[in-house]
């Protein structure tokens, strides 16, 4: 039955997903003009262009912020690969232990092969 109901919301992430893409590519670009504005503003030296560049990455902030849905299709991402991550029930994560001449470490490294 939680196979189900992750299902069930894998689906809708999913689907939640493929109707924001329009948005959030509109989140990516407006999120690159804004990267652009504050890259060439620390790096210009005159008033001028200063003010050219923090106009462009006010432009670029306030469209990536105008992007709500984007916003949400960010969130059925993270929802989606949640899901993904406990399909199975169990976690999996790799253990690295270095090998040692500890007889306790040894132990308890095979006893891990043979419990699986």
């Amino acid at each position: 039955m939680k196979k189900v109901g992750l299902f069930i919301i894998g689906v809708i992430a999913a689907i939640t997903i493929l109707c924001s893409l329009g948005a959030m590519a509109g989140l990516a670009i407006s999120a690159a003009i804004l990267y652009a504005g504050i890259h060439f503003y620390l790096k210009s030296e005159s008033t001028f262009t200063k003010i050219i560049w923090a106009l462009v990455a006010i432009a670029g902030l306030l469209t990536a912020v105008a992007n709500i849905p984007s916003f949400i299709g960010l969130i059925a991402i993270v929802v989606l690969w949640y899901i993904i991550r406990k399909w199975d029930g169990k976690e999996k994560t790799q253990i690295i232990t270095a090998k040692t001449d500890d007889p306790f470490t040894n132990f308890e490294n095979q006893w891990d092969e043979l419990t699986k």
